[in-house]
């Protein structure tokens, strides 16, 4: 929901650092495994229990995250780097929820899993729509620089990252930041189901 908004706003810097990036050499394939690579750091740094520490890498994480994609269009984007992206996002983002429940069992295991199940349906529905939308041919207006078809919904990448914040800062309340995200991913998995079989219907 909010990550056109960020997208937005954050463009003119990620630009500026892509040119940089460029022009020392690094390419998109590399920003994403750097990326990725910050964002086990921060994982394991919240599952040693070092939440300070993990959020300031979680942030770096995202930071390169969103860099690949202006780096791979100042080059050549691919559907390799594109399809290395969004597999390295959803290994990411599966790992912070894992992480809280290794620092507290007793406490996060059962949240942690319940969250991890919503990002099971958050992410076949997108990427389901996503495959199918491509063997139609359709494209989406609202996210065109994307390497595959975005299928927006109230609980994207934006938010998410709010909420892993939330829960390294209040780690007390674990529990509380894990199960009110599910139930936002499970508004977003209905509202995808039902646009997307709409949207698949409505093209024959």
């Amino acid at each position: 929901m909010l990550d056109r908004v960020a997208n937005a706003a954050l463009m003119p810097l990620l630009q500026v650092c892509a040119r940089g990036l460029v022009r020392a050499g690094v390419g998109a394939d590399a920003v994403s495994l750097i990326g990725f690579a910050i964002g086990v750091a921060a994982a394991l740094s919240i599952a040693m229990q070092h939440y300070a520490l993990g959020l300031v890498l979680l942030l770096a994480s995202r930071l390169a995250d969103g860099l690949d994609g202006p780096v791979a269009r100042l080059t050549q984007a691919t559907d390799r780097g594109a399809y290395l992206d969004i597999c390295l996002d959803f290994l990411f983002y599966a790992s912070i929820p894992l992480a809280f429940a290794i620092a507290d069992p007793a406490a996060n295991a059962l949240p942690a899993a319940v969250l991890l199940a919503a990002f099971i349906g958050t992410g076949s529905s997108f990427l389901a729509f996503a495959a199918l939308a491509q063997k139609r041919g359709m494209a989406s207006s609202a996210y065109p620089n994307k390497g595959i078809y975005y299928l927006g919904g109230l609980t994207e990448a934006t938010e998410t990252l709010i909420c892993f914040g939330l829960m390294c800062v209040w780690t007390e309340k674990f529990a509380w930041w894990a199960y009110g995200f599910a139930v936002l991913c499970a508004l977003t998995i209905a509202t995808r189901i039902i646009g997307g079989a709409r949207a698949l219907s409505s093209r024959l």
